[in-house]
């Protein structure tokens, strides 16, 4: 494995979760024209000039050099429509993308089945967020399944799938009203964090009271939110993440909190300037509620 496609592999496990982390490049991908221009589009989304973002992701699309490339720009094409909360054409273009994947199986196994589930996982995150709750399932599901495809030796723990699934599908229960099975779910993630190794326990443990908040917020205990939401963005790592944030935001908000709502909300818009699921949820919804029209270009 090339130490881009690590980077590329850390990157896209970090969009699952929610985490803004920085995007470190070296000096070929900093001045290759293709990758320029990826950047370029994708600051389009993030000013709210989507429609401008994907004429431009789809010349990229059709002039890829190489197979690699050009699902590199179908999965920016993916990204662009999430910035519209378009659930139907983000897992279009992710699927376009796990296809490239299926066709590097055989020569790099461990990457391909991990690169499939990431994928599979980056399109339930959009359609949850854009609240296509059946959709997001089976692509969770799908995402884990693909996932634990990866063939020995296994570079990703079955417990990091474990407790991603579960992670999901608390997620998507709280936003179905059902808090038993939140719970249930909840308490999964749990033993699969406690069952994990130190270091992967170590990474994932800041994504636990992210979900024990998300789920108090989506099941109107809004107190716990705002206590296990404010415990989550004070972490590492987390104190970068727009969506935290904006969840943050939202508690304050139906809790009356109306000037620490307003400042959650801005630090939300503020963070949210890459190009992944956190970013293309968080700026387009922050925007709307602190009242701002789009960028300045």
């Amino acid at each position: 494995m090339t130490g881009l496609t690590v980077r590329r592999s850390i990157i896209a496990a970090a969009a699952l979760l929610a985490i803004s982390i920085p995007l470190t490049l070296d000096a070929q991908e900093q001045t290759d024209p293709f990758q320029v221009a990826l950047r370029e589009a994708g600051k389009l989304d993030t000013q709210g000039r989507t429609a401008q973002a994907r004429v431009a992701f789809q010349r990229l699309i059709d002039s890829a050099p190489t197979p690699v490339a050009k699902a590199a720009a179908q999965r920016s094409m993916a990204m662009s429509y999430a910035f519209d909360a378009d659930c139907a054409n983000t897992v279009k273009y992710e699927e376009m993308v796990i296809a490239y994947w299926k066709t590097r199986e055989r020569e790099e196994p461990q990457n391909a089945f991990y690169q499939e589930g990431e994928m599979a996982n980056e399109a339930a995150r959009v359609c949850i967020d854009a609240g296509d709750l059946a959709t997001a399932e089976k692509y969770y599901r799908m995402g884990s399944e693909l996932g634990l495809k990866e063939p020995a030796p296994t570079t990703h723990a079955k417990a990091l799938w474990d407790f991603r699934l579960h992670h999901a599908l608390a997620r998507l229960a709280a936003r179905r009203g059902d808090r038993s099975a939140a719970k249930q779910h909840i308490d999964a993630a749990r033993r699969s964090l406690d069952a994990a190794d130190s270091a992967m326990k170590a990474q994932q443990e800041r994504f636990f009271p992210y979900l024990v908040g998300y789920v108090a917020l989506y099941t109107n205990d809004l107190r716990t939110a705002e206590t296990e939401l404010t415990k989550a963005v004070a972490l590492r790592g987390n104190d970068r993440d727009p969506f935290m944030f904006a969840l943050l935001a939202m508690t304050h908000e139906k809790l009356g909190h109306s000037e620490q709502a307003k400042a959650a909300y801005q630090k939300s818009f503020d963070l949210a300037t890459g190009h992944n699921p956190p970013a293309a949820f968080a700026r387009p919804f922050a925007r709307k509620k602190l009242g701002l029209t789009t960028d300045t270009p």
